[in-house]
Parts: C-alpha cells; sequence; structure tokens
C-alpha cells in the first residue's frame, strides 16, 4: 500500500503496478522505473520477482538494453545482476550466461573477459567460483596453470601450488591431489626454505607430522630416527628431545675427559 500511496503523492499513473499480484517490493521496482522515465512494461510482470526487476531496470537505464529475456529463461536476480554488468563491460555474455552457473562463477568468468583472458581454460561448471578465481589469478600472473586447472584439486590447493609457481619453486613435488592443502603447505614452505623436503613429502604422513620435520630439518636435526609415519608429532618431539638430551650429556661426558685428560698432563 505504502508504494501506491508514494506513487499517487508523486502524480504517478499507479495503474500499472496498483495490482493484488504484485508484493510491496515489485511495486517498488516499477515506481522507481517510472521515475526514471523507462519503460517499466519490459518488466511490469508478476511471474518475475523484485530481484530480477532491479536488475532489467538497471540495466536499461545505465546501459539502454533489455535483459528481461533472461528473466524469462529462469535466471536468478543474482546471476542477473553479473550479465548486468557484463553488458556493462562490453563483453561476450553469452560465455557466462548459462544456467549452469550460479553468479559467483559468472563474476570470474565475467571479470576474466574483462581483463582479456583465456577464460576457456576455467569456464566450465565442475569449477566452483573458488577455484575459478585461482586459476584466473595464475592467468593473471602468467603462471602455467595447467598444472592445477582440474577439478581434482580444491580451492585450498590450488592456491599452495599457484603460490609455489608464483616463487618458482618445483611445484611437481606437491602437485598431487593426494597430498591435502595443509600438507602442500609444509612442503612448500621448506622448499622456500632450501630443504630436502622429500625427507617428508609422503602422503602418509599428515600435515603436523610434516610440519615437525620441517621445523626440525630447520634447525639442523638430524629427523631420520622418527621420519616415519607410525610416528605421531607428538611422538617425534619426544625422540628430538631425548636426542638432544642425550647428545648434552655426551658433550657433557667429553668435556669431562678432557679436563681429566689436562689434569693428567
Amino acid at each position: 500500500m505504502r508504494e501506491i500511496i508514494n506513487g499517487f503523492l508523486e502524480g504517478m499513473d499507479v495503474s500499472i503496478y496498483a495490482k493484488p499480484e504484485f508484493d510491496w517490493m515489485q511495486m517498488w521496482q516499477i515506481r522507481e522505473g517510472i521515475e526514471q522515465g523507462i519503460d517499466v512494461s519490459t518488466y511490469a510482470r508478476s511471474e518475475f520477482d523484485w530481484m530480477q526487476m532491479r536488475e532489467i531496470r538497471d540495466a536499461l537505464y545505465f546501459y539502454g538494453i533489455d535483459i528481461s529475456i533472461y528473466a524469462e529463461k529462469g535466471f536468478s536476480g543474482h546471476q542477473m545482476s553479473s550479465i548486468k554488468f557484463g553488458v556493462g563491460n562490453g563483453v561476450d555474455v553469452s560465455v557466462f550466461a548459462k544456467p549452469e552457473f550460479d553468479w559467483e562463477q559468472m563474476d570470474e568468468i565475467r571479470i576474466g573477459l574483462k581483463k582479456g583472458l583465456d577464460v576457456s581454460i576455467y569456464a566450465k561448471p565442475e569449477f566452483n567460483h573458488l577455484q575459478m578465481w585461482q586459476i584466473r589469478d595464475g592467468l593473471e600472473n602468467g603462471l602455467d596453470v595447467s598444472i592445477y586447472a582440474s577439478p581434482e584439486f580444491t580451492s585450498g590447493q590450488m592456491y599452495e601450488i599457484r603460490e609455489g609457481l608464483k616463487r618458482g619453486l618445483d611445484v611437481s613435488i606437491y602437485a598431487d591431489p593426494e597430498f591435502t592443502s595443509n600438507q602442500m603447505n609444509e612442503i612448500r614452505n621448506g622448499l622456500q626454505k632450501g630443504l630436502d623436503v622429500s625427507i617428508y613429502a609422503i602422503p602418509e604422513f599428515d600435515y603436523k607430522q610434516m610440519e615437525q620435520i620441517r621445523v626440525d630439518l630447520e634447525d639442523g636435526v638430524d629427523v631420520s630416527a622418527y621420519a616415519d609415519p607410525a610416528y605421531s608429532c607428538e611422538v617425534m618431539r619426544k625422540i628430538r628431545a631425548k636426542l638432544e638430551m642425550d647428545l648434552s650429556r655426551l658433550s657433557c661426558n667429553q668435556e669431562e675427559d678432557l679436563e681429566d685428560s689436562e689434569e693428567r698432563e
């Protein structure tokens, strides 16, 4: 009722939307269009929800293009928003204006098109929008995304591979879906430190075990005594502590023997 009253007060012909089939939010979008001087007949249809109406109105007002056909095809308001911005960006919206893509996937494809990227690499429904983002970012940075542009990799795994490529690392060591993103992170960190990651770059180690071995390698510890998937990271820490204690005792004994030798001389 409020929208009808507001229209009356503004001197509008409210008969266009003062109908029981429209809820107040649909009425609002039609009233807004009338105020903007738009031909609201393109979207003043009860089968269009208010979000679809809004996107049609915006496209007409800002770009002079009627995108109501996408509402007729069943695209949601969010999807139509991506299409609207695609029209505004001057890109070929037919590449992503497909019902199999959700609005977030559409956005990633639209942004890639706007930046002149080869979006065919990731414009596939099997990639979620987070995976698409990782591939798009790699393309923007001139990376060989073919190494990780596979639905087998999660977005987190893709991130670790992409970061490795950016840093010039040999990602082939961990670019394997068998490794979780956390495991990949530990291997990548080791490679960045120049460590021999082959000691722990094994799927059987969980990422906490990998972390323990990596930290110990950084400290110059001989991890061969406990670099075994059978040992939990807690056990690994205990073994390291015992080794350090034994080494400390050995060092003390050597010092005592040296002192005794000097006294006899």
